[in-house]
């Protein structure tokens, strides 16, 4: 069944993906290509960071239940089951580093003429940002 996963900032579609109820189960392949983590003899890898793989993370055609990697990261999972599309965010352990770093995440947004302008192209320099709701 083909499943669309968000993971950061890049949605994915992963054809070998199996949901089951409020579980996501990706296969070796989709869950590196979709998230970075990598099964390795360890565990899942992620650069320096290893976590080991439970045996109930792992079904009988050798799928890695995402969701569970999720819960063990803190990231919050959204998952619709009919619409076969899953989003997984931020951990709030994370979010609080960088909120404790006063750095701002980059973004790129149009000015009033069409021109895209990235915050990094801003760096070291005063930005005052001003935000607008409708709503």
């Amino acid at each position: 069944m083909s499943v669309t996963v968000l993971y950061g900032d890049t949605p994915s579609t992963c054809a070998a993906a199996r949901q089951d109820g409020d579980r996501l189960w990706l296969s070796a392949e989709d869950l590196h290509e979709t998230t970075g983590w990598l099964r390795k003899p360890e565990g899942l890898c992620r650069g320096d960071a290893c976590i080991p793989v439970s045996g109930e993370w792992v079904d009988a055609q050798g799928r890695i239940e995402v969701t569970a990697l999720a819960e063990r990261l803190g990231q919050p999972v959204v998952g619709d089951t009919g619409r076969s599309v899953w989003a997984f965010g931020t951990s709030a352990r994370r979010r609080g580093e960088d909120l404790m770093s006063l750095q701002a995440p980059d973004f790129t947004l149009p000015d009033l003429d069409g021109r895209p302008h990235s915050l990094r192209d801003f760096r070291g320099s005063k930005v005052f940002l001003h935000t607008f709701g409708s709503y």
